[in-house]
């Protein structure tokens, strides 16, 4: 089988300016335990221990040498998003990540792509960052799914995602700052049910908020964790449009029209769930993710993919690298 495109990883720099006068006294900052070990810090708060394999290229290329991967996306952690912020610090943070992430991917030109960060609620500095960080060497853009109560359809969103379209600049949108109760706290249950809802949510706003209708099929457009729970409920989506179409009849066809306008990735972790996912979208519309290099992602990078018994090997090499050299403009002779 041909080596893997993983469009779904992660990265931290091992370090980074102040960023207090930026985003306030919770900003992030990394406390170096060791060569191999820190913690992601939240002002006071300790928020994720990690390991080399967040910030070093030659760790990332012996994990991605083990499980057939020839290629990673590696994307910012979405904490560092910083939508809360003001734009213009906002706009700050992400140069400081942005040119952290090409150091990062330095050692590997041929086989790490960077993907940047933007701040989203500031459409025109979203549009500014974006064409900087594509300028020196971003490939892409990882998007939060939201920007506090407004979703992908808010005007300011679909500006930028209109200019993400006119550039061919593919974008990954990745869940972030879930809804916090007592119920949603225990068992990491914010990670086991809400992130699938908000991914859900995500594609629900570009279908029923009427993006797809307004950007052309230009726009290259990735869903992390299989697109949450929308290929489950596809169906609910399909009835409620023409049972209830007074409320909900805001796109001008059914949801199901809008399949084939978008891309998710394969992390779901389950043979059964995978085959629903391609039985939903299409063969042509998932790629290999991981979500690497956190302990909620897949290794072996792919697994799930590899042993799938119900695709053929047609549809297992659009899975594992077609479809991603196409949402990345590679081209199957690329040296990637």
């Amino acid at each position: 089988m041909d080596r893997m495109i993983d469009v779904h990883t992660h990265y931290v720099p091992r370090g980074w300016p102040d960023l207090t006068s930026e985003i306030g006294p919770d900003a992030p900052w990394l406390r170096i335990e060791s060569e191999s070990d820190a913690m992601i810090m939240m002002g006071t708060k300790e928020f994720r221990r990690i390991q080399a394999d967040c910030w070093d290229a030659e760790t990332r290329l012996r994990d991605m040498d083990a499980d057939g991967v020839q290629t990673q996306v590696v994307s910012p952690t979405p904490a560092f998003f910083s939508y809360g912020s003001d734009g213009r610090e906002a706009a700050k943070v992400a140069r400081v990540f942005n040119d952290l992430a090409l150091e990062i991917v330095a050692p590997a030109p041929d086989r790490l792509i960077p993907f940047c960060q933007v701040p989203l609620q500031d459409p025109d500095a979203a549009c500014r960052e974006l064409e900087r960080s594509v300028a020196n060497g971003h490939r892409g853009v990882e998007i939060g799914n939201h920007v506090g109560d407004l979703d992908l359809d808010s005007e300011g969103v679909v500006t930028f995602l209109q200019h993400c379209a006119s550039l061919d600049v593919p974008v990954f949108v990745h869940p972030w700052d879930m809804a916090s109760s007592p119920r949603l706290d225990r068992w990491m249950a914010q990670w086991l049910t809400a992130m699938p809802a908000e991914t859900h949510l995500s594609i629900l706003a570009l279908i029923l908020g009427g993006v797809f209708d307004r950007i052309d099929d230009r726009l290259k457009i990735c869903f992390a964790h299989g697109g949450g729970s929308f290929a489950f409920w596809l169906g609910r989506m399909e009835n409620a449009w023409h049972g209830r179409n007074d409320v909900i009849g805001t796109s001008r066809f059914p949801p199901s029209h809008y399949l084939g306008r978008f891309y998710v990735d394969s992390v779901v972790f389950d043979d059964r769930a995978l085959r629903l996912l391609v039985d939903t979208v299409g063969a042509d519309r998932v790629m290999v993710g991981s979500d690497y290099p956190y302990p909620l992602g897949e290794r072996p990078v792919g697994e799930v993919v590899r042993r799938s018994a119900f695709l053929d090997e047609t549809s297992r090499r659009l899975v594992t690298r077609g479809n991603a050299e196409r949402f990345l403009g590679l081209g199957g002779d690329a040296g990637y």
